[in-house]
């Protein structure tokens, strides 16, 4: 569940909320800007696992510090950009008793044949000995086919039947990413503007059974 909401209080209550549905929340960029680390130590507090997606990509030994504070915050997860390069890659796997670290491949709000580069830059993130990669739920069977089946893959970009596709371009519904082979799949609109969240997100989890 991806927590893109703006203040702590709307968070918190989204935890809480969603307590006994959710297992795994996303602190993005938007929330941990507002509200520092105090909402990952509130997730973590509550039983549940944080997924930091903030997308490091900076020189290498900055991006290492950065995972070693959050590797202090007991993140589950965190995402950094393949396009870094290798030693920005290695640097941040290098950290001791890092959370799992995925590579970000495309955004999915990038429309076109963006395959290639995708595939790309997979191939770089595991090389460089990274647990997984963020791709949309359209690259899933050809990144299985190309990097077998023990490398993650998370999935935004995930839209159920009832939902628009609002800004993200490359979409499948929860059951056809699992489907496709997705670990993860991240969910944020659809339950954030459902006037029953609890149901919305429910519903999603029975959609992928």
């Amino acid at each position: 569940m991806a927590l893109d909401v703006e203040s702590y209080d709307q968070a918190t209550a989204l935890v809480r909320d969603l307590t006994g549905v959710v297992d795994v929340f996303k602190v993005g960029s938007q929330l941990f800007t507002r509200t520092g680390p105090k909402i990952v130590e509130f997730i973590n507090d509550a039983g549940k696992r944080v997924f930091l997606d903030l997308k490091f990509h900076d020189i290498p030994n900055t991006v290492a510090k950065a995972v070693e504070s959050a590797a202090a915050l007991k993140v589950f997860m965190l995402t950094v950009h393949a396009s870094g390069g290798p030693e920005m890659l290695k640097a941040a796997v290098g950290v001791p008793s890092h959370p799992v670290i995925l590579g970000v491949t495309v955004l999915t709000s990038i429309a076109g044949n963006v395959g290639a580069d995708v595939l790309r830059y997979a191939r770089l993130a595991k090389e460089c000995g990274l647990n997984g990669v963020i791709a949309s739920p359209h690259e899933i069977k050809m990144l299985r086919a190309e990097l077998g089946q023990d490398f993650l893959i998370v999935t935004p970009g995930i839209r159920p039947a009832w939902v628009e596709a609002g800004d993200q371009k490359r979409v499948m519904t929860p059951a056809e990413a699992v489907a496709a082979g997705a670990n993860y799949i991240v969910v944020g609109r659809p339950i954030l503007a459902a006037q029953d969240r609890r149901g919305a997100a429910a519903k999603i989890i029975a959609e992928m059974s």
